[in-house]
């Protein structure tokens, strides 16, 4: 057999071995996110995977800083929570680092549990092509190497707990985020509520000037009381460059998450915030996060990685095979020599340094206990971050309570007292000016203590693990979905 019929065969045999696949080619495309309620779980989810990632380039840019809002979100008539929420989470490079890092991991598991590349030799002796003596020599070997029964089920075991744990990751960003886009929301919805009330508060205040000028006029007050007006009215428009300055820098943080310039134009706020509502109690609340959170769940999912690593490591003690084949022309045809040519092996290793084993399997029981005792104190801090965030919204909620039932009513009533008693002489304009400043301190603190409200609130609700607590009722959120 001539070396060129050789080095055919060695290509052919090569080819065959390798099952004649190319390379799978990277498509250019902005590939969307997949959806976050996918759990991915098993080797189901990882092949799911597979068409969204062969399609993921990053040839095309992302959205930049300064980007204009689409323009269903652009023309709405008033700032809608869920919607900002959902164009936050959308823009965010952290959350799409994440997605691309979720998706990386869900393709580890097919990588985990495949076997290894067979394995193809080819071996010849040049001389003996062109001897008259002897035949050409040459030896061909494909083998096959196969993990001892339960490593390959070990290894994916691993990788779908990794996938799991860096899904979890990417829902505890979500919830973060989420919970860093209320709070700016309400404190944007504060700037401009407080404005709406110095303007009617301005209002008010000049109708006091008005009658304190008239008062003046015919001598029945002195120059006094129009003095306290013009004081009391620039007090108020001092204020008011103050609002201005506070609504700017929380339309600024709302702009920053969206990625955009921090004074582009927003829609406005909601003209009224919801009333406030009853919690479930505490017990509630704290065995609905430690059965949603996610990042204790992420948390279980690296005890399950790690409890696998214990499996496999324990799995090395036993060997691994590789089964070969192989043909032999170095036999020469005399007699029956011809017959040895074709051979059929195995090999595997001998695992007899048991020191090295014997570490492997302490270090993963060391990183199982580590990774137990970190769930157990997660479980812990979940339990005080309700209770914490739960003792707020009652404090918050009597708060409201007060100044809706006592305070602003009782302080109207003064009000209203007060200008009875000054048109008929009987209190001076200053009693009058201290009176609606009360008032007006008071209306801002119930308008602060809403919003502070609602801010709890998505602390609460962040802490037991649903971000969408301001865009449904407390009943949808903490209640059970019908089956």
């Amino acid at each position: 057999m001539s070396l060129v019929r050789i080095a055919q065969l060695c290509a052919l045999i090569i080819v065959v071995m390798s099952g004649c696949r190319s390379a799978p080619t990277t498509t250019v495309s902005n590939a969307p996110p997949l959806p976050a309620s996918a759990d991915p779980v098993g080797a189901e989810a990882a092949e799911a995977l597979q068409p969204a990632i062969a399609n993921v380039s990053f040839e095309e840019p992302l959205p930049v800083a300064g980007d204009a809002l689409n323009s269903d979100f652009d023309s709405q008539h008033e700032l809608s929570l869920p919607r900002l929420i959902e164009e936050v989470q959308t823009r965010n490079p952290s959350l799409q680092a994440m997605v691309a890092a979720w998706q990386a991991a869900a393709q580890r598991y097919p990588q985990a549990i495949s076997l290894d590349d067979p394995m193809f030799m080819a071996m010849a002796a040049p001389a003996s092509f062109d001897s008259p003596d002897v035949e050409a020599g040459y030896v061909l070997q494909g083998s096959q190497k196969f993990p001892w029964f339960g490593k390959r089920a070990a290894r994916g075991r691993i990788a779908r707990a990794e996938t799991n744990a860096a899904y979890h990751d990417l829902e505890d960003s979500r919830l973060r985020l989420a919970e860093a886009t209320q709070l700016a929301y309400f404190d944007y919805y504060l700037a401009h509520r407080q404005q709406e009330l110095n303007r009617e508060n301005l209002e008010v205040i000049r109708q006091f000037r008005k009658t304190a000028q008239s008062r003046y006029q015919a001598n029945q007050v002195t120059q006094q009381d129009v003095l306290q007006a013009e004081v009391e009215l620039a007090e108020l428009e001092r204020r008011m460059i103050e609002l201005e300055r506070m609504n700017r820098l929380a339309a600024a943080r709302v702009n920053t998450l969206l990625r955009q310039q921090p004074f582009a134009p927003l829609p406005p706020p909601p003209a009224q915030l919801s009333s406030p509502s009853e919690e479930p109690d505490i017990e509630t609340l704290q065995q609905l996060a430690l059965s949603q959170r996610p990042d204790l769940a992420a948390l279980g999912a690296r005890v399950r990685a790690e409890q696998a690593a214990v499996t496999l490591a324990c799995k090395e003690y036993y060997p691994d095979v590789e089964v070969f084949g192989r043909y032999d022309s170095f036999w020469q045809p005399a007699d029956t020599q011809s017959d040895l040519r074709g051979q059929v092996g195995v090999n595997l290793n001998v695992p007899i340094y048991r020191g090295k084993l014997h570490a492997s399997v302490r270090e993963a029981l060391s990183k199982l206990s580590q990774q137990r005792a970190e769930y157990e104190q997660r479980e812990l801090d979940i339990r005080y971050e309700v209770a914490a965030a739960y003792e707020q919204v009652r404090e918050s909620h009597r708060t409201l309570q007060l100044y809706a039932e006592r305070l602003v009513p009782t302080a109207e009533q003064n009000v209203a007292a007060a200008r009875s008693n000054y048109d008929v002489n009987k209190s001076s304009f200053l009693d009058l000016a201290i009176a609606q400043r009360q008032l007006i301190d008071l209306r801002e603190k119930r308008e602060e203590a809403l919003a502070t409200y609602h801010s709890r609130r998505a602390e609460l609700m962040r802490a037991v693990g649903d971000s969408r607590a301001n865009a449904r009722s407390a009943e949808e959120v903490l209640m059970p979905a019908p089956q």
